[in-house]
């Protein structure tokens, strides 16, 4: 049995290996389309699963545990994906200023035809922000791989007051309950 992370993320691969050292990477391409209808706090482990079930269809009754993830960032009930340029990223830190947001990461673990998905919610609350703050944070660079626009783990970190649940979450992965629900899994074999 091999387990199979159905993500690119740097991050991910290393909060995965918190878990285990022995697993494989493989990229799903599956295009990431919400529908319009679904609950924003549901999206990500809808797009978890279709990276899952799309990296599966390869390893049909192999034995291996194929894990997929999507994090999204919701203020107000709106999703506020990886920011495509400066404009856009400026107006999510903006609008981030001074408020909670959850961040959600849904992950749909596949083994043969045993399914199981979640979605792990963690509160961020961030501290008021300056235009110069918002601008000098811009200008690292790093906000543009990132969903919301912010990292905790990195510079933007001192943006971040407090946090009410998980902080790997915030960085893609909820370590603890996905270590919990491959346990489970592996058990139900």
């Amino acid at each position: 049995m091999s387990i199979i992370l159905a993500s690119g993320s740097p991050r991910r691969k290393e909060l995965m290996s918190n878990i285990t050292d022995s697993f494989m990477i493989e990229i799903s391409d599956v295009e990431e389309i919400i529908p319009e209808n679904i609950n924003p706090v549901e999206a990500s482990e809808y797009l978890a699963r279709l990276k899952a079930e799309s990296i599966a269809e390869k390893y049909k009754n192999s034995g291996n545990i194929i894990i997929g993830c999507d994090t999204a960032v919701i203020l107000d009930g709106e999703i506020m994906g990886k920011p495509r340029n400066y404009s856009q990223c400026f107006d999510y830190l903006s609008r981030l200023s001074g408020k909670m947001h959850i961040v959600t990461t849904g992950c749909c673990l596949i083994m043969n035809d045993n399914i199981k998905s979640f979605t792990e919610i963690t509160q961020v609350y961030f501290r008021k922000l300056s235009p110069d703050e918002i601008r000098d944070y811009i200008a690292t660079g790093e906000p543009y791989d990132k969903a919301g626009g912010y990292g905790i783990q990195g510079k933007g970190s001192i943006f971040v007051e407090k946090i009410n649940g998980d902080f790997f979450n915030v960085m893609g992965l909820p370590v603890c309950r996905l270590n919990l629900e491959l346990k489970e899994l592996v058990k139900k074999i």
